[in-house]
């Protein structure tokens, strides 16, 4: 059963899906815990990968020294596969978003398409928090 508290940002991954050839989206925090997820994947699977994708990112960032840079710099990860590829970016303060697509996506369209929705998730991500309405008890 989806909680669609959990899932509020799903319909924007919902969004991102509609490019040919990708699979899945998941939006996920630096230490594994599930954000959102698309409705292409389940919430146990979703959770499963986040975890995965955590320490992917943890081992990208390791790496920046290798090309002269510090892991704050890192922006982007694809991995490539037989049948196609993830896409691993930072989406904001602590949070990383993940896409899988098939081997017949056009990668630069995706990368592309990544990073217009990090920009509006950004925004939703550090969105103000409201002002409450009633007055102190």
């Amino acid at each position: 059963m989806t909680d669609p508290a959990h899932n509020k940002l799903g319909w924007m991954l919902d969004n991102a899906m509609q490019m040919p050839e990708t699979m899945h989206a998941i939006l996920l925090s630096a230490d594994g815990l599930l954000m959102a997820h698309s409705s292409s994947i389940s919430r146990d699977d979703a959770e499963r990968h986040a975890a995965a994708m955590s320490g992917l990112q943890a081992l990208a960032r390791g790496t920046a020294e290798f090309c002269g840079q510090t892991a704050a710099g890192w922006q982007q990860t694809i991995s490539e596969f037989p049948g196609g590829y993830v896409f691993l970016v930072a989406a904001g303060t602590g949070a990383y978003l993940a896409v899988s697509a098939s081997e017949r996506v056009d990668m630069e369209a995706v990368s592309f398409r990544l990073q217009e929705l990090v920009q509006r998730l950004g925004k939703e991500l550090t969105s103000p928090p409201r002002q409450d309405a009633g007055s102190p008890v």
